[in-house]
């Protein structure tokens, strides 16, 4: 169940970045800089905390390193997808 919640959560941060990049890029170009910081600060800190609270109501710890290890992966891949696709 988490890995699927995963999976969601880091989607929807794709999705967005993509479609919010598209709005910022057609209204404002030159804040695009200033967006790609809010957005790089709040795909971290989304992260971060389902990643802690997993830890958090997980029992076992090797559950909790093989999830975490994982979804960094995800992670990673979804910041390499959104930046390959818009830069």
């Amino acid at each position: 169940m988490i890995y699927v919640a995963a999976v969601c959560l880091l989607t929807l941060l794709g999705v967005a970045y993509v479609k919010l990049y598209d709005v910022v890029k057609a209204h404002q170009p030159e804040a695009l800089p200033r967006f790609y910081l809010i957005m790089t600060v709040i795909r971290m800190i989304l992260v971060v905390s389902l990643a802690g609270i997993y830890a958090l109501l997980a029992e076992d710890r090797q559950d909790v390193i093989r999830f975490v290890a994982i979804y960094m992966v995800m992670y990673i891949v979804m910041m390499v997808v959104t930046l390959s696709m818009r830069h």
